[in-house]
């Protein structure tokens, strides 16, 4: 599936690993929880970039303990009507300080880019023959936001009054 990190179209160095699947002694690796907490301490020794994907139904506070050792999480919108994983992110973002890529996976509609940017997304594997281009399209759809967010990026009351950021 093609990927972008929202300025650029992007090959994904990752190999997904699955239940059912041996770990290949090289390369990065994107492996489920399952996968995670069955070889955990054999994927804590690798010296390459590993990713744990989660499903909606599983809370990233299973991970929380391990979140400085990801270089990754992805989380899966399994369709677009739900939407845990926005909730998923902005706490793997906010409460557990989670600063790789943190991907959004599944359903992920172009309509939906923006707001997933917003609670902290920095990468997306969408359903488009260029991703980039059309992340911009719907980038530029909003230029001022009411509420506050994890991007940091200023709301449509504090343009007016002159602040900074909400922090």
């Amino acid at each position: 599936m093609p990927l972008t990190n929202s300025h650029q179209n992007i090959i994904d160095p990752y190999i997904k690993i699955g239940p059912d699947d041996s770990l290949p002694a090289e390369g990065a690796l994107l492996v489920t929880l399952a996968v995670w907490q069955d070889h955990w301490e054999r994927l804590m020794r690798r010296q390459e970039l590993i990713g744990v994907q989660l499903t909606s139904d599983e809370h990233p506070e299973i991970i929380s303990d391990d979140i400085d050792q990801l270089d990754l999480i992805a989380l899966e919108f399994p369709t677009f009507r739900d939407g845990r994983a926005y909730s998923y992110a902005r706490l793997i973002r906010e409460r557990y300080g989670f600063t790789g890529e943190l991907r959004a996976v599944g359903d992920v509609l172009l309509e939906q880019l923006h707001y997933m940017e917003r609670v902290g997304f920095n990468s997306f594997e969408v359903l488009s023959n260029d991703p980039a281009t059309d992340f911009e399209i719907a980038a530029n759809d909003f230029t001022v936001w009411y509420q506050t967010s994890g991007d940091q990026r200023r709301t449509a009351t504090m343009l007016r009054q002159g602040k900074k950021n909400h922090g």
